[in-house]
């Protein structure tokens, strides 16, 4: 049997070992909106790749840089138009909360991302551009940006073929009148005091430190951050990828500007939501990481960025493709890439034993108590249960039924014969009582199974699928359901048995509830 080819993580750790450089992994997003699943690859491509590191003895260094200087762009559809209106323009982290709890608006969105990054357990160094700056530790680089103005333009202009306009600058003043970062432009600066001069749109001008008084545009405070930060690996979006794009840029101006080397890239593909598309805070079409965590468990979504090389596009299906997503992760010999397997439960896992349909179907046959769906599975041919690991799944399971699960895998066990079942035809009746006469305590689900499509193939002139039909009606009231061979040993044999009797018999009376 042929080998797994080395994993995308192991080949980047690879390159950098073979690079004799540093190992310092950054990932950067701007905290705009809520922070997605979407953005949550960027974290866990570079997390997959620092742990590559470390089991190679590698001392690396992982930060996550929080663009919070980056100007509120408009007013978003979440956001109170009247009060966010006139902040428009002005640096994200001194503009106030959405919500009144946090110390800005991005902390608001920043700290569940980092609770969530926890729950990931993705452990970071957290880097604030506004800090950043305000520290000082930008300002060589942005005095050497300002001083190879001429050259940052004319790189710009050879490989994106845009020509910049003389009154172009690197950096973009903060106006301490109108307190936006993208209205003044400079129109002077001193090497020696550090301070840059201004005019504003607003009408303001003046004199202002480097140090917290605005910040380097987006193409060259990259690389900038780049240099300052020691950074040698970065994944980032292929939107930043492109030809003349970002990186492009970025590369020329990190060597022929801040005289140093650009870092590893790896470039990846979105992930888009199941029918919905690529996720954008802006536009509102997000699955939030806090969100997703509500459904998954953290190895699930750890696992949906670990099997797909970065630039290959992820589809998450939040609804009947999560059961197999799960399946994969909980089970070794279902999962596609056991490196992939391995980087997801990096902090240790307990699989509850059970593929997860077979658990929502005994969680609501079991009315979601823990003790009797542990039960009800085990009297199901499962065995050697945790009864912690499985309550912990049926978590997940609860609000995944709430939320996303298909119909038919939503139901409730009807404690009565259902009125429905009245409307069974003659020879759906005959088919149940047969299937009552055949049944055996002590048969498991194939077995189960077996016997209903024998018995199917017997009847004369009725679609195997009204059959069917007949024995989810008699318990669910409703025309489809879960596998047909293991619900009923789940819900008890003896039980569905008398149920599918008294249909037969035509007595629609009450019937026991499932032993």
């Amino acid at each position: 049997m042929a080998a797994e080819p080395m994993h995308w993580a192991d080949e980047v750790a690879e390159a950098v070992l073979a690079s004799g450089r540093p190992a310092v992994i950054s990932t950067g997003i701007s905290p705009s909106g809520e922070v997605h699943i979407g953005n949550m690859r960027e974290v866990l491509t570079a997390d997959a790749v620092y742990r590559a590191l470390g089991e190679r003895g590698v001392a690396a260094r992982f930060n996550y840089v929080c663009d919070d200087l980056d100007p509120l762009r408009r007013v978003y559809p979440f956001l109170d138009a009247g009060a966010y209106g006139p902040l428009v323009g002005r640096p994200l982290a001194r503009i106030p909360c959405p919500c009144g709890a946090h110390r800005s608006y991005a902390d608001h969105f920043l700290e569940p991302f980092l609770e969530s990054l926890r729950r990931l357990h993705v452990e970071v160094e957290v880097e604030r551009a506004d800090v950043l700056y305000r520290s000082g530790r930008m300002n060589g680089v942005v005095l050497a940006a300002l001083e190879g103005r001429d050259r940052i333009a004319a790189i710009l202009a050879e490989l994106t073929g845009r020509e910049l306009p003389p009154a172009w600058s690197p950096f973009n003043p903060l106006c301490p009148s109108c307190g936006r970062i993208q209205a003044a432009r400079v129109t002077g600066f001193s090497a020696a005091q550090e301070t840059v001069d201004f005019r504003c749109a607003c009408g303001a001008s003046g004199t202002v430190p480097i140090a917290g008084g605005g910040k380097l545009t987006w193409r060259v405070d990259w690389p900038a951050r780049w240099k300052v930060l020691g950074v040698t690996v970065e994944p980032f979006g292929k939107d930043h990828a492109t030809a003349g794009g970002s990186y492009d840029t970025g590369a020329r101006i990190v060597r022929e500007v801040f005289g140093s080397e650009p870092p590893h890239p790896i470039p990846y593909e979105w992930i888009s939501l199941r029918g919905r598309g690529d996720m954008s805070s802006s536009k509102g079409n997000v699955l939030s990481i806090a969100a997703a965590l509500e459904i998954a468990p953290p190895e699930a979504l750890r696992y949906l960025v670990m099997r797909e090389r970065p630039q290959r596009a992820i589809v998450f299906d939040p609804g009947a493709g999560l059961p197999q997503l799960l399946d994969e992760v909980d089970a070794a010999a279902a999962s596609r890439d056991s490196r992939a397997l391995e980087l997801s439960r990096a902090a240790g896992f307990e699989p509850p034993g059970v593929p997860f349909k077979h658990l929502v179907v005994a969680a609501q046959a079991a009315g979601n108590d823990p003790d009797r769906t542990v039960e009800l599975l085990e009297r199901s041919g499962y065995r050697g249960l945790r009864r912690d690991a499985v309550a912990d799944r049926l978590a997940y399971a609860r609000r995944w039924l709430e939320r996303y699960a298909p119909d038919d895998l939503r139901f409730g066990v009807e404690r009565e014969v259902p009125r429905s079942a009245s409307a069974l035809t003659a020879d759906q009746r005959r088919f149940l009582g047969l299937l009552a006469q055949r049944l055996r305590e002590g048969m498991d689900g194939e077995a189960v199974h077996r016997l209903v499509y024998e018995l199917a193939r017997e009847a004369r002139g009725t679609p195997p699928a009204r059959l069917f039909e007949a024995i989810y009606v008699a318990l669910l009231g409703k025309p489809r359901g879960p596998r047909a061979g293991s619900f009923i040993v789940l819900l008890g044999i003896g039980f569905c048995a008398e149920r599918f009797r008294k249909i037969a018999g035509g007595a629609l009376e009450g019937a026991d509830r499932p032993s």
